[in-house]
């Protein structure tokens, strides 16, 4: 239970007692034209680049500049292997086995990779259930999908609505949906921490309540990784996907990640679009030979590693395993409580937080809705060297980042947030 006080002296005492606050320095913060800082609240949109990023990505031009193609098995970090350098912190930060994940591709596409093996439709199950408000790209690629089967992608889709006159899902509406539909389910496709509102959904409780009634499970962590104990393993989720340039600060458009749960691990069955990557890495370079498929996650790699991309992973990973990811996290239900405390403070009848009040169904995403405002609240914000993200219609979408975020900045995000208000 975390206890917060008004004005700038907590922040700074918070800011001196936090273990984690030299972490800020490891971090490129954006500048205004005079060099002061801005205060930086869009970390659930795009990370910030830690300093050690253009050292990795060196090393490699450097290898590749002095080695050639050499650099594949002789480069500092071979780049035949470079993939498996990022496993294992991956893996720790997801919740999963190192045998459950690999990084590769980018989200959608390998959202749709995971939908080649885990949407299996049949004339009598061939429906998906999403959240009504999933991120567009997800919606895009579950309609695709269904029209790529010859379904219907209106009457396929099946959504999960929040309540009327709520931003909320709830799982008893859930659970009267696949009360009612699940013999007609074949993938229940849910983004784990919604983009909009902020909420992190019990993934296993889904998980759990999908494969009663037959459903293949599956999530989007775009906005769960690294923000979140997503525990993917325990889940029991046949499969997930995030990207790596939000929390996991990889850069823009960065590669991606995906979870395959241990026992689809060695099946070979599950139909899945292949590669010379998900071949067997003891014969991959022979050439002559038929497909052997590896196991695990690594199976469903496609192409050879974007060497560059994955240094960004990599110098962002070493960031985060440097500071302990429940450190992390327990530092963000910190950042977080305070901005809604200060928020609450205001008591300004216009501006309500969405986003749910237990620190166990969010992660560090604030989503403060403003009655009768536009984008030009925004951009006022931005004006007074605060970056936040706005959401039509009305809302504003603030993510204090653990690992550069402070006290501080949150104090006075929300006094110029007030002042803005008080115009």
């Amino acid at each position: 239970m975390f206890h917060f006080k008004s004005g700038l002296e907590f922040a700074l005492q918070q800011d001196k007692k936090d273990q984690l606050s030299n972490f800020r320095n490891q971090f490129h913060i954006p500048k205004d034209d005079n060099g002061n800082e801005l205060v930086y609240m869009t970390g659930n949109s795009l990370g910030l680049q830690p300093k050690i990023t253009k050292d990795y990505i060196d090393q490699e031009l450097n290898d590749w500049a002095n080695l050639g193609v050499e650099g594949h098995t002789k480069a500092k970090n071979p780049w035949t292997q470079y993939h498996n350098y990022l496993t294992e912190t991956m893996a720790d930060i997801v919740g999963a086995k190192p045998l459950e994940v690999v990084v590769m591709n980018s989200l959608t596409a390998n959202l749709h990779f995971m939908m080649v093996s885990f949407y299996q439709p049949t004339p009598k199950r061939y429906k998906i259930l999403i959240e009504s408000d999933a991120f567009p790209s997800d919606k895009y690629a579950v309609e695709s999908q269904l029209r790529h089967h010859g379904f219907d992608d209106k009457e396929g889709l099946i959504l999960w609505k929040a309540p009327k006159d709520e931003e909320l899902v709830n799982y008893e509406d859930l659970e009267t949906i696949l009360k009612i539909h699940g013999d007609e389910i074949a993938l229940v496709m849910i983004g784990g921490v919604n983009y909009y509102t902020g909420q992190f959904l019990d993934l296993k409780r889904i998980t759990s309540l999908g494969h009663s009634y037959g459903c293949k499970v599956g999530f989007d962590c775009a906005h769960g990784a690294g923000n979140v104990q997503l525990n993917l393993h325990d889940s029991g989720a046949d499969f997930a996907v995030w990207c790596t340039y939000k929390y996991l600060n990889s850069g823009p458009g960065s590669l991606a990640g995906i979870f395959v749960h241990e026992r689809h691990a060695n099946n070979k069955n599950l139909n899945r679009f292949t590669g010379w990557w998900s071949h067997n890495n003891q014969t991959r370079f022979n050439m002559r030979g038929e497909f052997d498929q590896l196991a695990g996650a690594e199976g469903w790699q496609m192409s050879n590693p974007a060497i560059l991309s994955m240094a960004a992973i990599r110098a962002s990973l070493d960031v985060f395993k440097d500071a302990g990811f429940d450190k992390l996290c327990k530092k963000s239900q910190q950042l977080t409580g305070y901005l809604e405390f200060l928020i609450n403070e205001l008591k300004n009848p216009n501006i309500k937080i969405i986003t749910p009040k237990n620190p166990e169904e969010r992660g560090c995403q604030l989503s403060i809705q403003v009655k009768n405002a536009d984008r030009s609240l925004q951009h006022k914000l931005l004006q007074a060297n605060v970056i936040t993200d706005w959401r039509e219609p009305d809302v504003i979408r603030c993510a204090p980042t653990p690992l550069y975020n402070s006290f501080e900045d949150v104090y006075k995000m929300v006094e110029i947030l007030k002042n803005l208000l008080d115009e």
